[in-house]
């Protein structure tokens, strides 16, 4: 029988402080945002970490009515950014509403 082993081992459950000092809110107030080096407003951090996502340069060709649309809705945004977060918010909105109905699915009918 193989032997088990004795080795003890701290009981983190009751660890003093560490020595990492503890943040308050006025750390926190006193953040600098950066992105790529360069300091940022919130809205431009919070957009640049949404944007992490890896981008894929494609050619697909819109009917123009539909750029058109975009290109007025956007202002200075972009409207290929426009065009992007529509379908993101498309495919969370389908995703949501195919789980939603799959759980009522389940609730009337289990198992």
């Amino acid at each position: 029988m193989k032997q088990t082993s004795t080795t003890k081992m701290p009981d983190i459950s009751k660890a003093a402080d560490d020595d990492a000092p503890k943040l308050t809110q006025a750390d926190f107030d006193r953040a600098r945002f950066r992105v790529g080096l360069k300091d940022a407003s919130r809205a431009e951090w919070q957009a640049a970490v949404r944007a992490r996502v890896v981008k894929l340069r494609i050619n697909i060709m819109l009917d123009a009515p539909i750029v058109e649309h975009f290109k007025a809705l956007a202002g200075d945004r972009g409207y290929q950014t426009l065009i992007n977060d529509t379908l993101r918010r498309v495919i969370e909105t389908g995703h949501l509403e195919a789980d939603l109905r799959r759980l009522i699915r389940e609730e009337l009918h289990p198992s």
